[in-house]
């Protein structure tokens, strides 16, 4: 179930720590370096006029959108990265197709500043 890019529901904490809604997220930690952990990326399904350098949008009509699990077209926020306790996981929704987890990959390295 903790395997990297697959789409969970979590209670994703707001920035300021104020609360958390319940949320989908992809993982995107590697499971032979988590112990009780993983790290996700928080998705969203509120789509801004124009997304940004480090979104990836995900689209109904994408021809692997089904497997993710997600209802709507619906952004990747690769910037919003939180590590959270596996025991919080609320479920599993679906998964990345692997072309869309290299995608995935390379707007992570952006937020990050990674070469």
């Amino acid at each position: 179930m903790f395997e990297r890019s697959k789409v969970i529901l979590v209670p994703f904490p707001f920035t300021d720590l104020s609360s958390s809604k319940v949320r989908p997220a992809v993982i995107v930690s590697e499971p032979k370096y988590m112990d009780q952990d993983v790290s996700v990326l928080f998705i969203s399904s509120h789509l801004p006029k124009r997304k940004g350098s480090t979104d990836l949008w995900l689209k109904s009509s994408d021809p692997h959108f089904e497997k993710t699990g997600l209802k709507l077209d619906s952004l990747i926020k690769c910037n919003k990265i939180a590590t959270l306790d596996k025991r919080i996981i609320l479920g599993e929704m679906g998964y990345l197709h692997q072309e869309v987890q290299k995608k995935v990959d390379e707007k992570l390295k952006l937020a990050l500043g990674l070469d």
